[in-house]
């Protein structure tokens, strides 16, 4: 067992007091079997899809196997939140407009830059994201490269009810084909074991971001409006570090994921005060009839979608800006109406806020924001 291997890491963290999971077992010797593999250059080796419930260690996991990859054998690899990976994608296709096949040739750039692909958090919402990874994902298998991802979904609930699922289904054979699809479904969540607390969420204490904001930022700050992309949203104080945000000016707003992939690039804490109760609708809207595939012309028949409210798309925004900041590992300083569990109890976005509200609990620990370690993520 080599000192840089996925599983040697495994075994440093538990003799560093990490808790003892067979889920996590038996994905860390997945993943040690596809680190021997690459060692003795074997021509073909599956990937790893880890899938389960928040909390359970699997972006550790891959991040760990990634390390093992780029310190202990130098297979070139890249490592990527799904948000990201998309946001390039379309940059890129943008920039191979006039070319036969665009998609062609980025999934050729992607197989001759990267043996391994690592994804995290696997979440497929789009139609337009499903046209795309449909054929690029079946690209790269083709090309020989290695996907390794995490997500909340076995392949099979990716989309589901979606708008023309039947054009993700291909891929998700290919995934089915070409990984080892493994369920990390310990019966813990490891982002809410005991850590040393540091705060970062209040219940209707606006004077609490005021102090954090002081510290954080000693020099004072400006309340400028800020430009994000092309849209100026109102601050009530930033700094070059810090930005302080009511949640009407930052979730209200018509920002979307790659808004927050910037806003995470200039700033290094994040403040968000006036935070209401989020909880929606689960209702349904009625049968939606006789709409087509753009660009194929595919009849969707008969569908019925969540009764989403215009609230529910503040919570989307929310969602991701959770996702970016706890991917990036920066902190997040919450003022809401309610306690952190009363956020959104119930509603079309149930499932989702779930990993949410486990992030934010995670962000509560002083170790969140502290470099990659031996913690679950």
């Amino acid at each position: 067992m080599s000192a840089l291997s996925p599983y040697f890491a495994y075994q440093q963290a538990l003799n560093a007091g990490f808790k003892d999971d067979a889920a996590q077992q038996r994905a860390v010797e997945c993943l040690e079997h596809c680190y021997r593999q690459l060692e003795a250059g074997e021509a073909v080796i599956s990937g790893v899809y880890l899938w389960g419930p928040v909390g359970r260690g699997k972006t550790w996991l891959m991040d760990h196997f990634y390390q093992s990859l780029t310190r202990g054998l130098s297979v070139p690899a890249r490592r990527l939140h799904f948000h990201h990976f998309m946001r390039w994608v379309h940059k890129r296709l943008f920039q191979l407009t006039g070319q036969e096949d665009p998609l062609a040739v980025l999934a050729q750039e992607l197989a001759s830059e990267a043996r391994v692909l690592c994804l995290d958090e696997l979440f497929i919402n789009d139609i337009g994201d499903v046209m795309l990874l449909s054929r690029l994902l079946q690209q790269l298998f083709e090309k020989g490269v290695i996907l390794v991802t995490t997500s909340n979904q076995p392949p099979e609930k990716l989309y589901e009810n979606g708008f023309n699922r039947e054009r993700l289904l291909p891929a998700i054979a290919a995934m089915n084909r070409h990984m080892q699809v493994l369920s990390v479904d310990g019966k813990q969540d490891h982002r809410l074991h005991p850590g040393q607390r540091q705060p970062r969420f209040w219940i209707q204490d606006p004077q609490a971001l005021a102090a954090v904001f002081s510290e954080l930022a000693p020099e004072g700050g400006h309340d400028e409006p800020l430009l994000l992309g092309h849209k100026h949203i109102q601050v009530v104080r930033r700094s070059k570090q810090v930005l302080w945000c009511r949640y009407a000016d930052l979730c209200e707003q018509p920002l979307a994921a790659p808004d927050f992939i910037e806003l995470c690039d200039a700033f290094s804490h994040i403040l968000l005060s006036e935070v209401p109760k989020l909880t929606g609708s689960a209702r349904q809207n009625g049968i939606a009839r006789g709409t087509e595939d753009g660009v194929a012309q595919v009849v969707a028949g008969d569908r019925q979608f969540p009764a989403l409210s215009r609230q529910d798309d503040g919570v989307r925004r929310f969602i991701a800006l959770v996702d970016e900041c706890y991917d990036r590992h920066i902190p997040l300083y919450l003022s809401a109406a309610v306690p952190l569990n009363e956020l959104y109890s119930e509603g079309a976005l149930a499932f989702p806020f779930r990993r949410t509200l486990s992030r934010l609990h995670e962000m509560q620990l002083q170790r969140f924001g502290q470099p990659l370690g031996a913690e679950a993520t």
